[in-house]
């Protein structure tokens, strides 16, 4: 075998026993997970009890945008608007060779932290579809170790921006993967709802997957979400939708919400909330009680949707922070969302990992024999601690083949009757 991982702990979503495991790899694939692989290999990891996960995956994200923090300026306000401003502003100064740059240096920030698949948005507002062309190099350079979805993105509306459509079309024949739209955007409640069946028309046509920005607004009369699950029901397109941010439905009526939730499980519609962002730009003209600005994610999981956090920003118009962690947005989420029950810390887990690489259609994610030996290693034993230390990652493996180490989080006290480390884990005797 070219490597081989002892002694990991798996997550809850991967493990089918219980205790530690060996998994064995070969030509990229994982052909062994069992105790004590009778093996040897070329390189072996011990993990010691550590927790070994399938990679983590951000199903939100704008690449097109990233580390362009400051760019022409800064959003003083940090509002979603002055974002959106900004942007337009960047848009007619954007150069393909900084695309590029700034692109690939994120992505080398999300492999160190065994980020290794990430749906990106990316504007086809722009004529010159500049970005698109930015994006697909991108894609094309990071394969060997990295997946890589875009999404054909009308950031200012397929139908409020002249010629979007067409220039959606185009993106999706140079070979982006995913049809995207933005309803609420658009200039009346009728055009957004036209806006949907228009490109879901066209996603069923193509045989494409539809990820929408939807109903991103903190009024409770934005309901997009309500003709996308109804428009995948008539073409047929479950399992292939997806509606982002959603975050209108915090300020829904319960009523609504119970004939919604209904309406989305039968057609397949999964769901992807933004953590970091939503409790960031939502509820920010409420004074007192302010709301938390996050779709009900703990109520469409026990409704039987499908439910992925993305990571959206990372230091770009919209959001001045952000370093590609995705356990930093499963640990917004949990408190968010208030999903504080054991088996809800462990689905704040799932939703940056195999939740959504069901969105993405990962064929072959997982920790078992025949998947991809796409895998993190982490400092931790099990998935909540990994979320409370936002855990180091130890190793990643890409491909089969180890593309990047940390060190463990330690430190080194000199107190008088004390130990003389401390890794932040609780220990008992």
């Amino acid at each position: 075998m070219h490597l081989i991982i002892r002694r990991a702990v798996l997550p809850r979503s991967a493990s089918q026993q219980q205790g530690p495991v060996d998994i064995g790899i070969e030509s990229g694939r994982i052909v062994a997970v069992e105790p004590n692989l009778a093996a040897t290999a070329r390189e072996e990891i011990d993990a010691n009890g550590a927790l070994v996960t399938p990679p983590f995956i951000d199903a939100h994200f704008h690449m097109d945008a990233t580390l362009s923090y400051g760019l022409p300026r800064v959003n003083a306000s940090g509002t979603l608007l002055e974002g959106i401003a900004l942007w337009g502003e960047l848009k007619p100064h954007l150069t393909q060779e900084a695309l590029v740059e700034r692109a690939l240096q994120y992505c080398d920030w999300a492999v160190a932290r065994g980020l290794l698949a990430i749906r990106t948005h990316v504007d086809v507002c722009d004529e010159r579809l500049l970005a698109v062309e930015a994006l697909l190099e991108v894609k094309r350079r990071v394969a060997p170790y990295m997946d890589l979805q875009l999404v054909a993105f009308p950031q200012d509306g397929v139908l409020r921006s002249a010629g979007a459509f067409d220039n959606l079309k185009r993106a999706i024949a140079m070979g982006v993967d995913v049809v995207g739209g933005i309803p609420h955007f658009e200039r009346t409640m009728a055009d957004g709802a036209e806006s949907v069946r228009l490109l879901c028309e066209f996603a069923a046509e193509k045989g494409l997957r539809v990820d929408m920005h939807c109903d991103e607004s903190d009024d409770p009369m934005s309901r997009h979400i309500e003709t996308l699950a109804a428009q995948t029901h008539r073409l047929g397109l479950h399992g292939r939708v997806t509606g982002s941010h959603l975050t209108s439905m915090h300020s829904m009526d319960n009523y609504y919400v119970s004939k919604l939730l209904p309406l989305m499980r039968e057609s397949g519609v999964a769901a992807i909330a933004n953590p970091l962002i939503n409790i960031t730009l939502q509820g920010r003209s409420d004074t007192y009680p302010k709301r938390r600005g996050m779709t009900r994610v703990p109520e469409m999981l026990a409704a039987g949707i499908n439910v992925a956090f993305g990571h959206d920003c990372v230091m770009d118009p919209w959001y001045s922070l952000g370093s590609g962690d995705m356990l930093e947005v499963a640990h917004m989420g949990l408190h968010v969302a208030q999903m504080t029950g054991v088996d809800a810390m462990h689905a704040c887990f799932d939703a940056v990992t195999v939740n959504a690489s069901r969105i993405l259609g990962l064929e072959r994610y997982g920790v078992a024999p025949g998947c991809d030996a796409n895998l993190v290693v982490l400092d931790a034993r099990d998935a909540v601690e990994a979320i409370r230390l936002r855990a180091a990652r130890l190793a990643v493996v890409s491909r089969g083949k180890v593309v990047s180490r940390a060190p463990a989080a330690r430190a080194t006290l000199t107190l008088e009757g004390r130990p003389s480390e401390v890794d932040f884990k609780l220990h008992r005797e």
